[in-house]
């Protein structure tokens, strides 16, 4: 079993909500997020990925979203990970992909249009819920 998390980051740009996406490694669109380190609380865990991730340093914490799970394989064995996803709101600077991790493009979409976007269902629920909590129901 594995733990990550993340967050969905959010900016208002020209009088629109965006959700700010990530292209990983497999050149998929997703969230940022990330395993947390020692005693690290997944609250600052997230707040940590994302700021490696995003190259972003104004987040601020909002709400927990929701945990998401999938299975996986791993040389050879089994892995269940689990990913815990908060709001963030982040008021300024640009975005930069972390090259290290393999991230290689971040981009601003509406946040009205972000589920659709992501290359993945489970992610993409996390931002209907994000949409949900931030733009009511949608």
């Amino acid at each position: 079993m594995e733990e990550s998390a993340g967050g969905v980051v959010v900016r208002t740009i020209e009088g629109v909500v965006h959700a700010l996406l990530i292209r990983d490694p497999y050149r998929k669109w997703g969230l940022p997020k990330g395993h947390g380190r020692g005693r690290e609380s997944t609250r600052e865990a997230a707040l940590r990925e994302v700021r490696e991730e995003t190259g972003l340093e104004d987040l601020r914490l909002g709400a927990e979203l929701i945990t998401i799970d999938w299975a996986f394989r791993k040389d050879g064995r089994r892995i269940h990970k689990y990913a815990t996803f908060f709001l963030m709101f982040s008021d300024r600077g640009e975005p930069i992909p972390e090259e290290q991790e393999g991230i290689t493009e971040c981009r601003w979409v509406p946040l009205e249009a972000a589920p659709g976007e992501i290359s993945y269902d489970n992610a993409s629920e996390v931002a209907r819920v994000a949409r949900e909590v931030v733009l009511g129901s949608a």
